[in-house]
């Protein structure tokens, strides 16, 4: 029988690693499931067979859209209600998905339950689909016979999701407009219409004044040297989004986010939401606590603050209190530690943390409504330094040639 090295992660969200032996790649899944270990991978053994191996990362390539996500769970949770077998509900909707991505998963899924897996082994190969806490709390659910409760969990959480990312886009399409418009403006005026000025200046022969001066120098280097600006913001964009893709500077990129001035507080406390949110909705789904610490610190989707609640589960096997553990992290506020104080000593943790979730979330509602107001001001100064840069390099040496020809 051939063997097969696997790697899962075990009950408490630990990664397990080793070696099977099973007929094929699947059926050495279905053994690792039956002693609750969530296969990530399994391949054969060096010098097994060619196509005895798969590996989850390569199964789906493409992503899913909340959207479709969420009509998914809402649509789940209805057909689980009434009562409709699960396999006959991933078939019908599958069908009926108008998500490519998505209906090739359900269509995997829906061959793995028909060969006797569960449907959370099923879609935790599809990881670029459903996240991990997604197949955690589906494995909750179906273990304990709440299946329809926890795809009502996942609808609420990811109808809340997409209604904080709505609110952060409405916020931020005002000031996208301007500077874009800002950019536009700035091309035309070094393209058309400073060229334009600084001719006719030429042909007077006249002193020229220091702000003149600056805006056709600005001007021949645009001109002149286009493709070397062009190139420089490629290159950094690529440089950016290289760093970015690697740990280290994924690390840096997002604890940078959560420190940017006016925008940083507003994505500390949507993150600190999501992460409440998501670890109340864990153990309430009867997660236990240092898996769902694991699996939360992936939720969050911040590498920053995600190290921080890894390093709290580590506290937490230490034998550490949750209490001490999240006053050490230093990421919440004292009114949310206070939250969970009381939530440790009346054993209502998972209300609490709702508590605590809704909070930053009221608190992140507020901050976007006055988003705009806070960076208007920021844009009128830069519009304005504009206007005076252009006012001044345009009129003062027409005012100067106006002077002379009345002296003259």
């Amino acid at each position: 029988m051939p063997t097969f090295e696997y790697r899962g992660r075990d009950s408490r969200g630990g990664e397990v690693k080793g070696q099977i032996d099973a007929a094929n790649a699947g059926a050495a899944a279905d053994l690792l499931s039956q002693r609750q270990v969530i296969p990530l991978q399994v391949k054969a053994k060096a010098g097994a067979a060619e196509g005895s191996s798969f590996d989850i990362n390569d199964l789906l390539p493409s992503k899913v859209s909340l959207d479709d996500l969420s009509l998914f769970t809402r649509q789940m949770f209805s057909l689980s209600k009434a009562g409709v077998p699960i396999l006959r509900a991933i078939n019908g909707l599958a069908q009926s998905s108008t998500s490519k991505a998505l209906k090739a998963a359900l269509s995997d899924v829906a061959q793995e339950l028909e060969g006797g897996r569960t449907i959370s082994t099923a879609m935790s190969q599809h990881p670029k689909i459903f996240s991990k806490l997604f197949v955690a709390i589906v494995h909750v659910g179906e273990n304990t016979g709440r299946l329809e409760d926890a795809f009502k969990q996942l609808s609420g959480y990811l109808e809340l999701e997409i209604e904080t990312r709505k609110r952060i886009k409405t916020a931020l399409r005002y000031p996208s407009f301007v500077v874009i418009a800002i950019v536009i403006a700035l091309v035309i005026m070094n393209i058309m219409v400073i060229p334009a000025f600084a001719d006719m200046f030429k042909q007077f022969g006249a002193q020229l004044p220091l702000p003149t001066r600056i805006l056709i120098g600005m001007s021949n280097f645009f001109v002149e040297y286009w493709w070397a600006l062009l190139l420089g913001a490629v290159t950094l964009v690529s440089g950016t989004i290289y760093a970015i893709n690697t740990p280290k500077g994924r690390w840096r990129w997002d604890r940078f986010k959560l420190r940017m001035p006016i925008v940083g507080d507003i994505i500390n406390r949507s993150t600190l939401a999501r992460y409440a949110r998501s670890f109340s909705l864990m153990l309430q789904s009867g997660v236990p606590l240092t898996h769902a610490l694991n699996l939360v610190a992936d939720a969050v989707d911040n590498e920053f603050m995600g190290q921080k609640i890894r390093d709290m589960r580590q506290g937490i096997e230490r034998g550490e209190s949750l209490l001490r553990t999240a006053n050490s992290s230093e990421l919440f506020t004292p009114l949310v530690m206070q939250m969970i104080a009381v939530g440790e000593e009346t054993g209502r943790i998972d209300e609490l943390l709702l508590d605590a979730a809704e909070y930053y979330e009221r608190e992140v509602d507020y901050d976007l409504k006055t988003l705009t107001a806070r960076i208007e001001p920021i844009l009128i100064g830069v519009v304005a330094g504009m206007v005076l840069l252009l006012a001044l390099g345009i009129y003062l040496p027409m005012w100067d040639m106006m002077s002379a020809m009345k002296g003259g």
